[in-house]
Parts: C-alpha cells; structure tokens; sequence
C-alpha cells in the first residue's frame, strides 16, 4: 500500500515524521519495515503485506450473505417481524460446496441441503447432493430452474400453438423475458377472441394483450391479427379447457372496454380536443398542455423554415394536432397509445397520411436507439416539443441530476441529436435554445443567457457520451466540442476528419505546434496583425504561409469538407516551429511583441474552427 512522499515521511536527518509513524501503525507494521518505491510523480513510502489464501468454504458463508443481501429490487417487502426486505420472502437457502452444507443464516432461515418442488404440484420438500442433482430433482418436482431452459420452452411451444391455428407468434424479447420469469413450470395455453374486435386498431389490441395481460398475440404471415393469443400458465391442470375460458373471459372484457373507448372517441375529432388541452396540466410551473402545443409549434414552423420551408403548412397542423389524443378515452386508458391513436384518429378524420404519421413519429425515439422519425415533417415536431421540455425544465431549475431524471431530458436531448444527425439538418443548437426560451420567457426562474449556458453544456455532454460510444476517441470529441457545438451533424464531420487526420504520421508534432501557439497567447486579447513590424524571417514567412492557406481553410470548413481543411493546416506546422525556434515571441518592445501575439491569434482562430489541438493527448 503507498503512503506519503519520502520527504513528508521523513525529516533531513533521515529520522521518520509522524506522516511515517502515522501510516505504519495504520499497516500494523514498525517503521522499519517500511519500504520505499520509486512512481512517475517521485518517491513514496509503502507497505508490503502478504494476505494469506483462505479455505474456499471458510469464505463463502458471507460471500454468499452478502450477496443475497446486496441484490437490488425497485420494489420489495418485510415480513414477520423481521427488518430484513426482499423482493418476496425466503422460505428456505440451499447452499452446497462440494457436496456440503454451506452453513450461513438470514435473519433466522439457516441453510440446509433441501430444496422444494412447484408450490402446488408438488411441495414436498426434497434433498441436493450438488448442482446437477439441484436441476434434475427441481425438473421432477415441475420447477425449470434454468431461466434460459424456461425462455426457450416458452417459446418453443407457444409457436407450435400459433402454427396450430395457421398463424404465427408476435412477441418482443421483453416479454418473453418477463412471462419466462413469473412462472416456474410453463404451460402453454391458446385462446380466442371474438372477430368483432379486430376491428379496433391493431396497437390497441397488442397492447391490451402484450403489457397489461402478458399475452402473445397471432398473426398471419402478412403480420394481421388473428383472433387468438397465447397465455403462459404456471400450473399444469386437471382441465385445460377452465384455464382457456378464464383468460378468454378477462381479455374480453379488456377488448370490450377498448372497443367502447374507440367508438366513442371518434365522435370528437382531434381538432376539438385541442381546446381540451386547457384542462390538462402539462407541469405545475409550465402551464398547461395546450400552452406547451402552441409553444412547440411556433418553434416547429421556424425550424421547417430553416431546414424544409415546403413542409411548413403540414408542420403547423401537425404541431397543433400532435397533442389531442392526451384527451382521449383511449390514451386516458392506455397512456402508451398516446400517438399511436392520435395518428388512428387524424386517419379517420381525413387528415392528410403525413401529417397524421408526423403526430405518431414525433415521440421517436421511445427508448434509447429505438427507431427515428422518417418523414421531415415528424422529426421537426419531434425536435421542436423535445427542445420544449428540455428547455422548460431547465428554465424551471428542474435539470436532472446525477442520480435521477424524472422527466427523461436526457433520453430527449439524445433524441434531438440522433434526429438531426439522421436528417443531416443544418440547424443551430443556439437557435433552438434561444426561440425556445423566447416562448418561455415568462416562467424562467433565472437569466435566459443562464439557463442557455447550462442547456449548451447538457448537450455537449449527450452528444460526447454519444461519440465515444461510437467508438471515436474520447480526446478527438472533446478537442472538437470544445470548440464549437452549435451544429450536430457539422461537429460530427469534424470529429471524423480529425480521427482520420490522426493517422497522418506527422499528426502529433501538427498538435504540439499548435497547443505552443495556445499557450502562449493565455489571457491575449486578439489584435490586428500590422505586416510593417514583420522583421524576422521566421515570422514573416509564417503570415505569408499563413495568409495563403486562410482562404483555402475557411473555403473547406464553409463547404465541409474539414480533411480538406485540416491538411491545409498541417502546412503551417513546420513554419510555426521554426518561427519558436527562431523568433522572441515576448520581445521588449511592446508593438513587436502585440504583433507577433496577434498573428498567433490569428493561427489560433483558424485552427479552433475545426478543434482545440490543446485536447488532444501528446507523448510529450
């Protein structure tokens, strides 16, 4: 274990200081035994102690507490009266190392070598002579103890019942995962529902059956609903035909509830409802729902304007109509349809299909990589109501914190740059920001160039986690964020052509001349370069290369083309080292020595419209 530095640990008659005395009797150890050790940041003091291997079995017993104790659940219970809260309560511990009990006690449960079948068709309770032994009695006693074994059996089985009917199953990873661990011993079990309801949206029948029954749905090759579902049973019963008839009769009245809620829903058009968005609160501090439509949509129409003025008129109706299925019967019920029926409903009102699909696609992405808007019309609504929140919720002084996130801004600020990013628009994050903290002027709990700021830095820290993820170097996307975020898809161009510009072999000493030009103008205020004062040969060959290449640089970087930009740049590399290697920046006399800075200003400028080299991590 290192300790202090040798000259704390020691005074300069070699005599130790109570930092030495202090941390040897920390180890345990007499001062003697103290060695030193040589690291990158100079002489340390340490101890070397030897921990001796322990018996496996002395170990494991609280190992094995520990971790049972340790394993988090968002939702869990006591029982009795004991203090201790799990997700349900232990009944019994199986613990066996090589064939022996682990001894080891929760609360007062103590380990054994006994375990118990299925809780009906076979509780009876049973010994384990190892793990093998575990999973063959367990099968026996209808319980599958291999949650992958379940998975499978699940899924084996439930496509066989599907194919039975001519269908086949639709079903998501999460829910097989879900239904493979609330049962021990599946059984599959098919049943029906009456045509009739097929005519309710297909996304309202799924979800019915899918997140509040943990059904499987049917469908046919083309992917339409058949009349039919799969239910996982837990038991195995007497009569098979009593099990079918209690899930077709709770689906029903599932189906029958929804069916209702469609018919009368369509008796209001989206367009009515929005009136209604008065009534529901969107935030206590941002106003209702209606208010927060009118604010996106205004924002959706200057953002079409910039990036598609010819989807403008289809942007404002969508914008307005985005929200309306919030107040309808069907979204009241089943909150996760909410666009999912908007888009239904704007259909049956005769709304035009790209408006109606922009009121489904501006709540993509759901989930993180989830699918993103394919019509411009629906990633610019979508971008426009996610700046809103973001934007409100700052201006409010409710950002999320490091431990929660309430309102999903980050899952919407990735959401904004994966949409741009994927539409390539040319839109300024300053734009957005600042329309939309207009449009909430009058609930800003502090200056708006404040909230801007803390937005700004919220998605430059977004879209970094995003390109390191992507597998771009952690210094290349801080060089090129810190240098400008204002546009996605142009930061993204500037990350990839200074990753590609890495493996110019001439790259390192390209970003040591370039962080020597930065650190030499800290807390210089920039200047205009007078060409009279150039009287060394280094620094007027450096202005005149300097001033060739700028137009050509500026030219890439307007045009994009940032490789083409950046290997312009890299000729100024030999000219800037000669010109430190030969030139007294900091001369005596004032305006040789503001000139000069200025033209390394002028240098630093240029280069920091593409990165900032003093990012980038050198060997020297």
């Amino acid at each position: 274990k290192l300790g202090p530095a040798k000259k704390a640990a020691f005074d300069e008659n070699g005599q130790p200081t109570k930092a030495a005395i202090g941390f040897a009797r920390g180890q345990g150890l007499e001062v003697s035994q103290l060695e030193t050790i040589t690291t990158e940041k100079g002489e340390y003091i340490g101890a070397r102690k030897t921990i001796s291997g322990q018996p496996t079995k002395e170990l494991l017993p609280d190992i094995l507490k520990n971790f049972i104790l340790a394993i988090p659940f968002r939702k869990s219970m006591r029982w009795a009266d004991y203090d201790l809260r799990f997700a349900r309560p232990i009944h019994w511990l199986l613990a066996l190392y090589g064939g022996n009990v682990v001894p080891l006690k929760i609360e007062d449960i103590e380990s054994g070598d006994t375990s118990r079948g299925h809780r009906f068709m076979s509780p009876a309770s049973f010994a384990v002579t190892g793990f093998e032994d575990y999973l063959k009695k367990t099968r026996e006693n209808f319980v599958i103890a291999d949650p992958a074994e379940r998975k499978n059996m699940i899924l084996d089985e439930a496509q066989k019942a599907a194919s039975e009917v001519g269908g086949k199953l639709l079903y998501t990873d999460d829910l097989l995962e879900t239904v493979s661990f609330i049962v021990e011993y599946p059984v599959i079990v098919r049943g029906g529902f009456e045509e009739d309801f097929l005519k309710i949206p297909k996304e309202v029948l799924t979800t019915t059956m899918i997140s509040h029954q943990k059904y499987f749905p049917v469908v046919n090759n083309e992917g339409k609903l058949l009349p039919y579902f799969i239910a996982v049973s837990n038991t195995r019963p007497r009569d098979i035909t009593v099990v079918v008839k209690g899930n077709e009769r709770v689906l029903r009245a599932r189906l029958a509830d929804a069916s209702f809620f469609f018919k009368e829903d369509k008796k209001v058009s989206l367009e009515d409802r929005v009136e209604s968005l008065k009534k529901v609160v969107f935030h206590t501090l941002l106003g209702t729902s209606h208010k927060k439509v009118m604010r996106f949509r205004k924002l959706a129409v200057k953002i079409a304007a910039k990036v598609k003025p010819s989807v403008k008129k289809n942007v404002d109706r969508a914008a307005l109509l985005a929200k309306a299925d919030l107040e309808s019967l069907m979204v009241g019920e089943f909150s996760e349809l909410q666009g999912i029926m908007g888009r239904e409903y704007a259909l049956i009102a005769g709304e035009k299909p790209v408006i109606a699909n922009a009121i489904y696609e501006h709540y993509l992405p759901i989930v993180a990589g989830g699918d993103l808007p394919q019509t411009d019309e629906g990633a610019i609504v979508g971008i426009a109501d996610k700046i809103d929140t973001i934007a409100g919720f700052f201006g409010v002084g409710m950002p999320p914190t490091g431990t929660a996130d309430p309102y999903a801004l980050r899952r919407q600020a990735l959401g904004v740059i994966n949409i741009i990013l994927s539409r390539r628009y040319s839109l300024s994050l300053n734009f957005l920001i600042d329309e939309s903290l207009i449009q909430l002027k009058d609930v800003l709990k502090k200056p708006a160039d404040e909230v801007k700021k803390d937005i700004l830095e919220f998605f430059k820290g977004r879209l970094q986690n995003q390109l390191i993820t992507q597998g771009y170097a952690y210094d290349t996307v801080d060089a090129v964020l810190s240098a400008d975020i204002d546009e996605f898809v142009e930061a993204m161009e500037k990350v990839k052509a200074l990753q590609s510009f890495r493996q110019n072999p001439d790259f390192e000493p390209i970003s040591i001349a370039f962080k020597r030009v930065d650190n030499i103008l800290k807390d210089f205020q920039n200047g205009q370069v007078d060409v009279n004062l150039l009287s060394h040969e280094a620094e007027i060959k450096l202005f005149s290369s300097f001033d060739d290449i700028k137009t050509r640089v500026e030219k890439g970087i307007i045009e994009k083309d940032f490789s083409a930009a950046l290997n312009k740049l890299a000729a100024l590399r030999p000219h800037v080292d000669v010109f430190f290697d030969n030139v007294m920046v900091m001369d005596k006399d004032e305006k040789i020595r503001f000139n000069r800075l200025s033209l390394l200003a002028e240098i630093s400028a240029l280069f920091h419209k593409i990165a900032d080299f003093s990012k980038i991590v050198t060997t020297d």
